[in-house]
């Protein structure tokens, strides 16, 4: 379905004019969700590594610490090593979560601009 006519500037300063269609709004706003249920279960991630990594270090170093290898739990024998590890998957996650924040506001002003394209009509 046709909901509103889009003006877009080309090389040469045309501007061509493009019908902005119901499938494209929803397309647009289906990406948007997805981006956003990636961006909290990456953030869910982030706070597990970060409370994971926090109780290591607060663990009487006496103790045993075990670490799950898919289902076997074996006994850790270098803990800096593990903590080392799990600080740079929680960065990395970190890092891919700002992209993805990036991403969204790409999104979410492309989804705007088409509403606001909708609206006109």
């Amino acid at each position: 379905m046709l909901l509103s006519n889009r003006l877009e500037q080309h090389e040469g300063g045309d501007l061509i004019s493009e019908q902005v269609t119901t499938e494209e709004i929803q397309g647009v706003a289906r990406e948007l969700q997805v981006v956003r249920n990636q961006i909290q279960t990456l953030s869910s991630q982030v706070s597990e590594y970060g409370i994971t990594v926090e109780a290591l270090e607060k663990q009487d170093p006496e103790r045993s610490v075990f670490r799950s290898f898919g289902n076997l739990l074996l006994e850790v024998d270098d803990r800096d090593s593990l903590v080392t590890d799990l600080t740079e998957a929680k960065i990395t996650l970190e890092d891919h979560l700002k992209r993805l924040m990036e991403k969204e506001e790409g999104v979410r002003d492309q989804y705007e601009r088409l509403a606001e394209a909708f609206e006109r009509e």
